[in-house]
């Protein structure tokens, strides 16, 4: 097949979106695929194009694993704030869009969200292609949903408008009409797009997964690590992400302040990444004078396993809302491939995989007492969480390596063409 994949985000970019449409692209390329991919210039999540990167309105190509890579402009934002990302988003709508009027007809054409105009993108190049070509045939849209957009962002008030909102839900309900296939990461998205009136037959699920070369390929000296970053003699618990408004983690500032009055001082927080509230977070954290927090910042996507290697268990969390029950978030793959067994405060679809798996501990999210409960378990009985986490491992292994769901996706868009 000629497979044409719009999105905002791809490798060097560390982000989930980026990893795993980089991982699908990589292995369809391997088997026989053609495949181009519309992008941007990297620079998630700071807003700073990376070295040997440039900005151009004349769009750049490169090859990456077999894989045709365009990276056209936008107008470059920072992972914070909403009216600057709300012009890069609508700016890779406008580029990719421009981009898309002079390739060849694709066989398939996905769309990947988030971001929400990304998808956008997929039906106004569907469209183009229609109008075009009309005896050429039609390539069949594949719009796939990582997020509930504009759903989850008026869940955390980053929109206040109503008038707004309302705009974008009917933008949202068009988009799924203009799709022959929606493709989801987890059965609470395909829930709540069926509520929004999807047909059960126009729905199919890949989740994220791990990739087995890769963490079977990675050997840490854990010992090394963990003096390299001075956290020799603590339990570490690591947070490894995005830190936006959906996270909730001021949980962990309202968990340092009690763990520190019970002189819980073998315990610390990790929190590795960037986002819109990581400065908020991280200076209330000094004003409080938290040791047992501890922010390191965006770390290069490569040191990520060994971030992972040098922590005894790993936070998932989100804010307590019923649309994040319907989330499963990548981390929860990464940090089980890892073999750490998982502190998870998030409701719904994402906890029920944690028991199911028996691979960490549950809290109920915003509830910092039982975060503190979890964490102080794992820290006191170092034989449980490993085995939580060789449970973890062995579980994402059996049912999500990505090897096997990026067959699993090649089967649906073979069903798709035909």
């Amino acid at each position: 097949m000629k497979i044409l994949f719009l999105t905002h985000y791809y490798p060097p970019e560390g982000n989930a979106p980026a990893t795993r449409v980089g991982a699908l692209a990589r292995r369809w390329v391997k088997a026989g695929h053609e495949v181009t991919v519309v992008t941007g210039a990297p620079n998630v999540p700071d807003g700073v194009v990376y070295s040997g990167f440039k900005n151009r309105v004349l769009p750049q190509e490169e090859v990456i694993d077999g894989v045709r890579v365009i990276r056209v402009w936008t107008m470059i934002a920072a992972n914070k704030g909403t009216a600057r990302r709300i012009a890069n988003y609508l700016s890779y709508m406008v580029s990719s869009t421009l981009r898309c009027l002079f390739l060849s007809r694709p066989d398939v054409l996905i769309a990947t969200s988030p971001q929400f105009f990304c998808g956008w993108a997929g039906v106004l190049t569907k469209w183009w292609f229609r109008l075009s070509r009309p005896f050429g045939g039609k390539p069949k849209f594949v719009l796939e949903i990582r997020d509930l957009w504009p759903e989850s962002i008026g869940a955390v008030d980053a929109i206040g408008n109503p008038h707004l909102l309302r705009i974008l839900e009917w933008m949202e309900l068009r988009m799924y009409k203009a799709a022959n296939h929606i493709v989801t990461v987890g059965r609470g998205y395909k829930r709540r797009l069926k509520e929004r009136g999807v047909p059960e037959n126009k729905l199919s699920i890949v989740m994220n997964g791990v990739d087995r070369d890769l963490l079977e390929a990675t050997i840490h000296d854990r010992g090394e690590l963990r003096r390299q970053w001075g956290v020799e003699g603590k339990f570490v618990c690591s947070y490894i992400g995005t830190i936006g408004m959906a996270c909730g983690l001021d949980i962990l500032i309202r968990a340092g302040e009690k763990l520190r009055d019970r002189h819980r001082d073998d315990i610390l927080f990790l929190v590795i990444g960037d986002g819109a509230v990581r400065e908020k977070l991280q200076a209330e954290t000094e004003k409080n004078e938290l040791n047992n927090v501890r922010f390191l910042g965006r770390q290069a996507k490569e040191s990520i396993p060994g971030m992972l290697a040098l922590s005894d268990a790993c936070l998932v969390h989100l804010r307590k809302t019923p649309l994040f029950e319907t989330v499963m978030p990548s981390k929860i793959f990464e940090a089980a491939g890892m073999s750490k067994p998982i502190l998870n405060g998030v409701n719904g679809d994402a906890r029920e995989l944690i028991e199911k798996a028996n691979a960490g501990l549950i809290f109920e999210p915003e509830d910092e007492d039982g975060l503190i409960e979890a964490v102080c378990r794992l820290a006191e009985d170092t034989a449980l969480a490993r085995s939580l986490g060789e449970n973890g491992r062995k579980y994402v292994i059996e049912h999500f390596d990505r090897d096997k769901l990026a067959k699993d996706y090649e089967r649906i868009l073979k069903e798709l063409v035909g």
